[in-house]
């Protein structure tokens, strides 16, 4: 596939979109770290690996991998000022054929929250899914209570669609979660979360 054969970098006013690489592990694990309290409670359990060098290996090969056969876009956010590492976004699950659709998931490190990093990722990387990877819609879950999430998706274009029960296993049991998506032609009117 073409995108293994070169450099995919997607660039947005402050932020470079890229795919980790193996030098990005300290920035990684310690970012992860520092917010371990702000991250838990919405994202599945860690491993007790999960911080290690080897889980971040593992994580890299995954990441190039899933780009060379267009299952997956795992994305680093750096911040172009100073090139620091704040967070991460993946489009995954990707369905070809009738689908044509993928699935969205985010985080940013604490420190990083609520400056508009997140949006500016979330909209380049949309805008890469139906411009680049052809993708018709891109789909998003997060917990019901995650205001800051569903207030986000709802400001980057993606509408409500409803709630799937005992979605994910997020921190350590089952939880429903709140489902948006976005498509390339969009004609639904805007809508009112759940």
């Amino acid at each position: 596939m073409l995108l293994a054969k070169r450099k995919l970098a997607i660039e947005t006013e402050r932020l470079t979109l890229r795919p980790p690489v193996h030098s990005d592990f300290r920035p990684w694990a310690s970012l992860r770290a520092d917010s371990i309290d702000y991250l838990t409670g919405w994202e599945p359990s860690w491993a007790s690996d999960h911080l290690s060098r080897k889980s971040f290996t593992n994580r890299v090969y995954w990441a190039s991998r899933s780009v060379a056969a267009g299952t997956a876009l795992p994305l680093f956010l750096i911040r172009r000022k100073d090139n620091v590492l704040i967070g991460a976004i993946t489009l995954d699950n990707i369905r070809r054929g009738p689908a044509q659709a993928g699935t969205l998931g985010y985080w940013t490190g604490e420190r990083f929250a609520r400056r508009g990093y997140m949006r500016e990722a979330i909209e380049a990387t949309v805008h890469h899914a139906f411009t680049r990877l052809d993708l018709s819609r891109v789909e998003a879950a997060c917990l019901p209570e995650n205001v800051a999430s569903r207030g986000l998706l709802e400001k980057t274009g993606f509408k409500y669609e409803g709630v799937a029960q005992s979605y994910l296993q997020i921190d350590g049991r089952w939880r429903n979660h709140v489902l948006y998506a976005q498509l390339r032609s969009d004609r639904r009117g805007k809508t009112a979360a759940g």
